[in-house]
Order: C-alpha cells, then sequence, then structure tokens
C-alpha cells in the first residue's frame, strides 16, 4: 500500500546491470524514548536521540540484475560472514514494505554482508544499526535509476524506508541529534522520518561521550516489537504520551541552553519511565537486571559526591548507558573502571560519542 506517494521512485535513466554498494550506518540512543506505535511503524510520541559514532553496522549490498522479473524477493544474507537464515523472514518483510516505494527490487539478485562493530543482542539497537545501513545501501542504487535526486529528498526517503524495517533505525541516518515523530514544538518534523535537530546545539554537548555498560549480553526475554505492542490499552498510555510530549519540549531547551542539570533530569527520568511502562502491561515484565539497578545508585552517589554532570539512559534492555561531558573523560573512566566494571558481564563496556549518521565507504 502506498500512502507516501512523494517517496514513489520516478524511473530515470533505466536499472543498472549491477554494482556493489558499502557503507556505514551507527545506532543511536533515545533521550526521550518512543514506547507504543501504530500501523504501520508510526509512533505514538516524538523522540529524540544522539547519533552514537562507532557502535554502527557495515553492510556491503551486492546486486545482479535478472533476466525476468522475481514473484518474490531474490536474497542471501550474511552475518559476519556466515548465512543468517533466521534473519531472512525480517528482510522479506522489510522488501515487502518498501517495494513500492523501491519497484527495482524484484529486478535483482542481492547478496547482504553485514557486521557489526558491537556485540549483537547486547542492548545497543542493532536493529537500527542494520536496517538503516540496508536502506542507505539501496537508496545508492535509487540515486542511480534516478540522478536528480535532491539531497534533502535522498535523505528524508532513506529515513522513511529504514523506519519501515525498524522504527528506531529512521534516527540513525543522520546526526549528531534527530527527532521522529510528529511534534508542534518541532519544525519539520514528522512521523514518516527522522530529522536533524532543527536548532543550534549548545557546545557542552559537543562530542558527548556515551559509555555502555554490557550488564547482560543474552537475548531480551520480550522483544522491542511485543513491548510497543503492550501499549495498546495499557493503563498509564495517554498519560505516557503526554510526558513525552512534555518532555521534547523541554529537552529542546536544553539542547539550545546547555542546561546539563536539567539535561541529567530529563534523560534519566525518561529511562525509568520506559521501565516502568513494561512493569505495568499486562503482561508485565522486567527487562532491568539488579546489575542495572547497581550501576544506577553508584551513579547517583558519584554524582551526589563531586557534582559530575554523568547520567544513565537505558534501552529495552538492561544494560546501562552513561552519557557526560568530553570534559569529564578521564574521571568518569576511571569511576568505571574502578567501581562499575564489576557489573558488566566479563567485565566489558563500550566507549563511544555522539556522531554523525550514515555514510558511503
Amino acid at each position: 500500500m502506498i500512502n507516501y506517494p512523494e517517496f514513489v521512485l520516478s524511473l530515470g535513466s533505466g536499472f543498472p546491470e549491477n554494482g556493489i554498494v558499502t557503507c556505514t550506518s551507527p545506532s543511536n540512543i533515545a533521550l526521550v524514548k518512543y514506547w507504543g506505535k501504530r500501523p504501520v511503524q508510526l509512533p505514538e510520541n516524538a523522540s529524540i536521540s544522539f547519533t552514537l559514532d562507532s557502535c554502527k553496522t557495515i553492510t556491503i549490498l551486492k546486486y545482479q540484475k535478472l533476466d525476468t522479473v522475481s514473484e518474490g524477493f531474490n536474497f542471501e544474507l550474511f552475518f559476519e560472514g556466515k548465512p543468517k537464515p533466521d534473519f531472512k523472514p525480517k528482510i522479506n518483510s522489510f522488501f515487502e514494505r518498501i517495494s513500492g516505494y523501491l519497484p527495482f527490487l524484484k529486478h535483482y539478485k542481492f547478496t547482504i554482508e553485514t557486521s557489526n562493530t558491537f556485540p549483537h543482542s547486547s542492548g545497543i539497537a542493532s536493529s537500527a544499526s542494520g536496517m538503516s545501513a540496508l536502506a542507505f545501501c539501496l537508496m545508492q542504487i535509487e540515486r542511480e535509476i534516478n540522478p536528480g535526486i535532491t539531497d534533502e529528498t535522498f535523505i528524508k526517503k532513506t529515513s522513511f524506508l529504514a523506519r519501515l524495517g525498524s522504527g528506531s533505525a529512521c534516527r540513525s541516518l543522520e546526526g549528531p541529534i534527530t527527532v521522529w515523530g510528529d511534534h508542534q514544538h518541532i519544525e519539520g518534523s514528522s512521523d514518516a522520518y527522522a530529522i536533524q535537530f532543527p536548532h543550534k546545539i549548545h557546545s557542552n554537548f559537543n562530542n558527548y561521550q556515551d559509555t555502555i555498560l554490557l550488564v547482560d549480553k543474552g537475548e531480551k526475554q520480550v522483544s522491542s516489537t511485543v513491548g510497543h505492542d503492550l501499549m495498546h490499552g495499557h493503563p498509564f498510555a495517554n498519560k505516557r504520551f503526554e510526558q513525552a510530549s512534555d518532555n521534547i519540549i523541554k529537552l529542546k531547551e536544553v539542547l539550545i541552553s546547555g542546561n546539563l542539570d536539567a539535561f541529567v533530569e530529563i534523560v534519566e527520568s525518561e529511562a525509568l519511565t520506559l521501565h516502568a511502562m513494561m512493569m505495568t502491561s499486562l503482561p508485565y515484565f522486567i527487562l532491568m537486571k539488579p546489575n542495572t539497578l547497581s550501576v544506577i545508585n553508584k551513579v547517583w552517589q558519584y554524582r551526589k559526591d563531586i557534582g559530575s554532570k554523568l547520567c544513565f539512559t537505558l534501552d529495552a534492555g538492561a544494560n546501562v548507558h552513561l552519557l557526560y561531558p568530553e570534559a569529564e573523560k578521564n574521571e568518569v573512566l576511571d569511576f568505571i573502571n574502578n567501581e562499575l566494571v564489576v557489573y558488566c558481564q566479563n567485565g566489558q563496556y563500550i566507549c563511544d560519542k555522539i556522531g554523525l549518521g550514515a555514510k558511503i565507504l
């Protein structure tokens, strides 16, 4: 079904015979969370995220034109160099959703080779980086077919397509801060795709750090898709959507003013509210682990003791993202190594910072 005709490919100079595209796209971490969506892949509330830098997916897309148009989608998928049959249904579903916008898909045999710079299912959004990387590669083929596409339309459509694979993937294509979801206080915002934060960001957020503590590297007991669905009929859903909308307004001002105390309060409240929604749905579930809570309490004590601007946020999982200004990097890393690494599985954590989005290699 075509709901956004502006994103339907205008056929230009014909289809290329074959080619290869390699790109990277990072994960992202939401500051104001979205939890709950409506068909197809549209958010119940707007969200704002930091785009990450080194936590990313590298995707190589090879394409060979078929002699006759395929009835289904013809592709092979390799993850970390090995065939990954359990990923194929998700890619097939993605292709079904986007085929009306990219009518060349059934004209090609694709080989998709993908790898991550971070552990899969580690609480870093691998679906966000993976789907945004694949969408970005596919749009390079569109650019060959339709070289007249503007840069603005290109990035909007890529974000639009990525969203149809994984909601949060639409926020990974640009940086350092993106907004997804229609909000009256964010000019140009849309439910259909993400945009760059449309205001000058205060220098306090330059090279903002994100260190991810790998508290639990196992698969989540409840997938994000299932969790989002549990917001339908949730007793606190409407109040939550109102709260998120209010926090977008507050965070917008914070990102412009550089008020780090207000940043800490909004970001930590959002993280805990996300998990409160999980604990109060039916069926209810808890994705935090005991070590998650230990880290949070240690962070609070550290901030109280030395007046740090360190704060935490959480995705839909047990691992903890520690956000802090670049000026505090050495002290925070000492704190992690001295007091927090004991709560990490195998002592593992990942140092990252905010980045600029997808790029061609």
